[in-house]
C-alpha cells in the first residue's frame, strides 16, 4: 500500500503538469520550427518561434496556418513551419498584407491596399518591387486578375476584395514565397495563430520584424 501511494505521489503530479501544457498549447499557443526561405530575411530556415492562438491577424502580421485546402498542392510541398509539439496538416508561414474588405494590388513597382501605398520597413527595396511580380504575369496585377489567372485558384474566382473571414498574406522572400499570389486566401479557420520570435536565434532587427509590424 505504502509502495502504491508513493507511486501516486509523484504519478499524478506529472499527469497533472501534462494535462496542463497540453491545455495551454491548445488554448494560448505553440512552439513550431521554420522550414525553407520563404520569410527570408526575418525568419530563417530551422528557426524556432512561438504561434500565439488567441492573437488576432492584423495587416503586417506573420501568421501560422494549416494550409491544407487553401494551396492545392500542399500536401506535396515541404511546410513553410513543422509545430514542434504536433501538427495536423502541412502548415505555411507567411505576413497578413490585407485583411477582409481590403483591395490588393502590385502596380508601378509598388504594392497597394485599399490604393495606399504599403510601407514594408521589414523586407529590401527589391523584395518590396522586383520580387512581388507573379511570375506568370510580369508586371501588374489586382485582385481580380490573380483569381482569374492563377492556375492554383481554385476559389474566389473574379473577386475584387478580400472576402469575410479570408486574408491575403505574402512571405518576406517573395522571389520564392509560394503566397496567396498564387492559391488565393487564408481562411480564418485555418489560422493557428501569430508568430512572436524567441530572445535568440535573430538579431534584433528580425526579431522587430516579425513581433512588431502589426497595424
Amino acid at each position: 500500500m505504502k509502495t502504491f501511494k508513493g507511486i501516486l505521489s509523484w504519478v499524478i503530479p506529472i499527469v497533472l503538469g501534462l494535462a496542463i501544457a497540453l491545455v495551454i498549447k491548445q488554448t494560448f499557443f505553440t512552439v513550431a520550427k521554420v522550414s525553407g526561405p520563404s520569410m527570408d530575411p526575418n525568419l530563417h530556415d530551422r528557426q524556432t518561434i512561438m504561434v500565439w492562438r488567441q492573437a488576432k491577424p492584423k495587416p503586417g502580421s506573420v501568421i501560422v496556418f494549416n494550409a491544407t485546402g487553401v494551396d492545392p498542392n500542399a500536401a506535396s510541398n515541404d511546410g513553410a513551419v513543422k509545430r514542434v509539439l504536433g501538427t495536423a496538416g502541412t502548415d505555411y508561414v507567411k505576413r497578413v498584407i490585407a485583411v477582409p474588405g481590403d483591395t490588393v494590388a502590385f502596380k508601378n513597382n509598388q504594392l497597394y491596399v485599399n490604393d495606399q501605398v504599403v510601407k514594408q520597413p521589414y523586407i529590401s527595396k527589391d523584395a518590396q518591387t522586383e520580387g512581388t511580380e507573379y511570375s506568370q504575369q510580369k508586371g501588374n496585377w489586382d485582385l481580380h486578375s490573380l483569381s482569374t489567372q492563377a492556375p492554383n485558384w481554385l476559389k474566389d474566382r473574379g473577386v475584387v476584395k478580400v472576402p469575410k473571414d479570408k486574408y491575403f498574406v505574402l512571405g518576406d522572400n517573395r522571389k520564392v514565397s509560394n503566397d496567396s499570389r498564387y492559391w488565393g486566401f487564408v481562411p480564418k479557420d485555418k489560422i493557428i495563430g501569430v508568430v512572436q520570435t524567441l530572445p535568440f536565434g535573430s538579431n534584433a532587427t528580425a526579431r522587430n520584424n516579425i513581433n512588431h509590424q502589426a497595424k
